[in-house]
């Protein structure tokens, strides 16, 4: 190396630490400290200024009622007939010659309702009552000759095997005549029987009949509704069949017939109940008046009177109705609402009473409950009048 390069060398100074950059790094958090704390604390204060959620809706809150309600049992059943007779002829093979009566006429115990043809019948019975002429009159000659057989015995003319022959033939003469008299008893009887009566007063509710036919033992001619008498045939849950009793009061409702209402009472409650539906009858009579709109067959809905209690209620407007079942919004202390599953009963104006799932001291929203759901938050107005 030359003298020269060592002279240049010494005359480069030597590298130093830079201060600059961690002095420049000081400054700017020194000026960027106090206005994120600024910005934190502002935005703290917008926080707090901010309400918690929006409600969902404006609402007024009521309470359940508890009010004296009757006490009522509602059921469906089938109207039907208190007895059906069947009416059919009771000899056969004969030809229905007249039929006198007509699907809804009324009709007397022993009224002639259908005439069946009965010549083959009336000759039966004249030669009949011949064969009495005749065993009549085979009967007094061997009862005659049984009379002069015993006087002749008596003097020696007849042996006893004869004697005995003589009186068996007299008494198989009049035991022919017995038999020939009652088979004009029996032909009497069937001549009797081409007249088809009613047996009790009533309406014809069907008529099978036609003239012309042959009438079978066991077919069926006519029905006849025994007395006019229908009846309701109530179905009732198991539960509640032990609080229905006999004479209690009923009332039905028939399809078509808003307003009118029919009133009846209880003539008997089923002493079984049925194991596929758990349900039980109850027949319950109806008034002769119930025949200008009831009709055997109508299929009808009712409720007993089960005397009055105490029931709590609440406005229909407060109940919502959803996938089955009845629901209430209770509100809470906080306003946010919790939706409560409620058993729900009968009706009565425009409440309805509540029979299991509700606290009575609950505040529960008055209306507009479809538009709520469980957990909202609501504003609460002015109570709702109960």
């Amino acid at each position: 190396m030359n003298p020269s390069d060592n002279e240049q060398a010494a005359a480069i100074p030597s590298p130093r630490p830079c201060l600059a950059l961690p002095v420049l790094l000081g400054l700017v958090i020194g000026i960027c400290c106090p206005v994120g704390l600024a910005a934190a604390s502002e935005a703290k204060a917008t926080a707090a200024a901010k309400p918690a959620g929006r409600p969902a809706l404006s609402v007024a809150l009521t309470s359940p009622l508890q009010e004296d309600w009757p006490l009522t049992i509602s059921a469906n059943g089938n109207v039907a007939a208190w007895q059906e007779a069947v009416i059919g002829p009771e000899i056969g093979g004969q030809r229905l010659a007249e039929v006198l009566v007509n699907v809804g006429d009324e009709v007397r115990k022993g009224q002639l309702l259908a005439r069946i043809a009965g010549e083959n019948l009336s000759a039966d019975l004249a030669q009949s009552r011949a064969a009495v002429a005749e065993a009549e009159a085979t009967a007094a000659e061997a009862t005659a000759n049984a009379v002069r057989a015993r006087q002749l015995r008596d003097k020696g003319f007849y042996s006893a095997q004869q004697a005995s022959q003589i009186a068996t033939a007299e008494q198989t003469a009049l035991a022919r005549l017995a038999s020939a008299r009652a088979r004009v008893a029996a032909d009497e009887l069937r001549l009797t029987q081409t007249r088809v009566l009613a047996p009790d007063n009533g309406t014809i509710s069907a008529r099978a009949a036609t003239v012309g036919s042959l009438a079978q033992p066991g077919q069926e001619l006519f029905r006849l509704v025994r007395g006019n008498r229908i009846e309701w045939r109530a179905e009732v849950t198991a539960a509640e069949v032990v609080r229905i009793k006999p004479g209690m009061r009923a009332s039905l409702q028939l399809p078509g017939q808003d307003t009118t209402r029919i009133e009846g009472r209880v003539r008997a409650v089923a002493p079984t109940v049925d194991p596929q539906t758990r349900n039980a009858l109850v027949y319950v009579d109806l008034p002769e008046g119930a025949r200008g709109g009831a009709r055997a067959g109508m299929y009808a809905r009712g409720e007993f009177d089960a005397g009055h209690g105490a029931v709590l209620t609440l406005p229909q407007s407060a109940v919502l109705l959803r996938d089955g079942f009845s629901y209430v919004y209770r509100v809470e202390a906080d306003k946010h609402v919790t939706q409560i599953k409620v058993g729900a009963g009968r009706r009565k104006g425009e409440r309805i009473a509540i029979t299991d799932g509700l606290d009575p001291a609950a505040r529960v929203v008055a209306s507009g409950v479809g538009f709520l759901a469980d957990g909202d938050l609501v504003r609460v107005v002015a109570p709702a009048a109960q």
